[in-house]
């Protein structure tokens, strides 16, 4: 449990209140996680500019799928959870289950998506390790150097996020998803 509080109802600013309304309107209520990174509100603006302008030009398939693997380097409960929920938009549970569980076999990913997965988990996992070679795997998968630059970019977003929460021991949040799904979400975090 973290031991950083949210501010009472009546210290909360506008803009505050707003991300809770979302988060609200999103998920039914409001993360632990925005309870605690909006203590410092301009920087949670900040990076959610930031993956705005990473998550644009990306498509939300291919910026949920490096999410994903990128939250697998981290071993962030939390992302895995919440990126898993948000999969369900454009990936069945099925398709989703197996994902989780192994991209590298997950049968409905091309093998450019299983490239740029390996490398986002990379990413999360040993960036310090990493060479051309990696960045050259994803341009033979047929990526442009600016699909690199974004899949780099966005999985290391998700490393930030996903580092802050964890130092800050924030309480990874109930998220709405069949005990199978989050299962398959979450056992690769302890392999």
């Amino acid at each position: 449990m973290s031991i950083i509080t949210r501010p009472n109802d009546d210290e909360i600013s506008t803009r505050v209140a707003e991300i809770y309304e979302s988060d609200v309107k999103y998920q039914g209520f409001v993360a632990a996680h925005t309870q605690v990174m909006t203590i410092n509100v301009e920087a949670y603006d900040a990076w959610e500019n930031l993956i705005g302008a990473i998550a644009s030009s990306m498509g939300k398939r291919r910026y949920e799928l490096v999410t994903l693997a990128a939250a697998l380097g981290a071993r962030s409960e939390h992302c895995r959870l919440a990126h898993g929920k948000k999969s369900l938009s454009f990936v069945g549970e099925d398709e989703l289950i197996a994902i989780a569980r192994d991209y590298r076999s997950a049968p409905s990913l091309s093998a450019a998506e299983i490239a740029m997965m390996a490398f986002a988990e990379k990413v999360s996992a040993d960036a310090a390790s990493m060479t051309d070679d990696d960045s050259a795997r994803l341009r033979d998968a047929g990526f442009t150097d600016r699909e690199i630059v974004d899949i780099a970019l966005a999985a290391a977003a998700r490393n930030y996020y996903s580092r802050a929460i964890q130092a800050l021991a924030v309480p990874v949040d109930e998220i709405d998803l069949s005990d199978a799904l989050q299962e398959a979400l979450l056992a690769p975090l302890t392999r």
